[in-house]
């Protein structure tokens, strides 16, 4: 009798340390589930700040509290003129990588010689060249990207967009000019850019032509 009561002392205090560390996994449970529940309250809250502060990336202006999505904007732009945008991106892709492929660049005083030439026509019209960038929707940086793609396309076709004296004198002569005694050098200087101009907008285009026709070009929206 003694010795079964001595031998279930052990057994009694194993069942005492089980039923403790039941009591600690219980008490230790609850402390889980609120720190998750407190990480998700965090998250959420987070979500929300910048869902506000980036509001305008989805949502382009509301009308009494109703919301016009960004994304329906730029599904009617597409519709309307994606095709061009597209194509004059695509355009504008095959210039840079052939005038790359053939070590042509533009240099800072280029770049800032042609500002200069625009920003000199539009005063002397009673302009700035600020309100006429912002009449075009368009801003500095744009402006030299244009520049940039026009000089690589010139320097491109350069062999084939050269005017010559006689060039001018004909065109002069086949129009019936009459230039005032004394601005013979200007009128000319005005018509030799204009030739050339034609000229550009001509070889450009079968530039571009030749380019799209040797490149493998994939399209991944039909508009």
């Amino acid at each position: 009798m003694g010795n079964n009561i001595i031998q279930s002392e052990p057994v009694q205090k194993q069942e005492s340390e089980k039923a403790q560390e039941s009591e600690k996994k219980i008490e230790k449970e609850p402390k889980k589930m609120s720190l998750k529940t407190a990480i998700i309250i965090v998250v959420i809250i987070a979500i929300g700040v910048l869902a506000y502060i980036y509001k305008g990336l989805f949502i382009a202006a509301t009308v009494n509290g109703s919301p016009i999505s960004r994304l329906g904007i730029i599904q009617k732009l597409e519709k309307a003129s994606g095709k061009n945008l597209l194509e004059s991106l695509i355009t504008e892709k095959l210039v840079q990588n052939e005038a790359k492929a053939k070590g042509i660049s533009v240099s800072s005083e280029e770049i800032n010689g042609e500002i200069k030439k625009i920003e000199e026509q539009i005063t002397s019209q009673g302009g700035t060249l600020e309100a006429a960038l912002k009449a075009q929707g368009m801003n500095a940086n744009e402006l030299k990207s244009q520049i940039i793609l026009q000089k690589k396309m010139e320097k491109l076709v350069v062999d084939k967009i050269n005017v010559t004296d006689e060039e001018v004198e004909q065109y002069i002569k086949e129009n019936k000019i009459s230039i005032p005694s004394g601005q013979e050098a200007a009128a000319k200087n005005q018509i030799k850019d204009e030739l050339r101009n034609q000229k550009l907008n001509k070889e450009a285009g079968l530039l571009i032509n030749t380019l799209k026709s040797q490149a493998k070009i994939q399209y991944f929206v039909d508009y």
